[in-house]
């Protein structure tokens, strides 16, 4: 739940990097709370079927949306990329799969050109 929250906390921060961990279990979090609230929209009758979304579920996709654009372009940093390659999920079908396959790689090793490595700086935090 901190990583959620931590991603929270930079809620629009397009700078430095993000571990696979900080996104993927936001990713998880997150899907969990859109299931439960689809469920709630579902009961009270507020899902509409054709769009995919009710109005719990709406509002809180269109609150953690820039949120989660952060945290996909600071992945992507993680990886030496530059976060416009998030942009490539807007092509049908091969772009999410190419998205989902960088953001699934391993932090380049090192400092590079968006910042240090968040896995030595917790590191070093926790071993001093």
């Amino acid at each position: 739940m901190n990583w959620y929250l931590e991603v929270l906390r930079k809620y629009a921060v397009f700078t430095g990097r993000a571990r696979r961990k900080e996104y993927w279990y936001y990713f998880l979090i997150n899907f969990l709370i859109i299931t439960a609230l689809l469920l709630i929209d579902n009961m009270l009758g507020t899902l509409d079927p054709e769009a995919g979304m009710g109005l719990l579920s709406g509002i809180y996709a269109l609150a953690v949306l820039i949120p989660g654009i952060a945290v996909a372009v600071r992945r992507l940093h993680d990886t030496d990329r530059t976060g416009w390659w998030v942009l490539i999920a807007l092509i049908p079908i091969v772009g999410p799969i190419i998205l989902i396959f960088f953001l699934i790689q391993d932090s380049t090793a090192g400092d590079n050109r968006f910042g240090p490595n968040p896995k030595a700086v917790e590191t070093e935090v926790k071993h001093p």
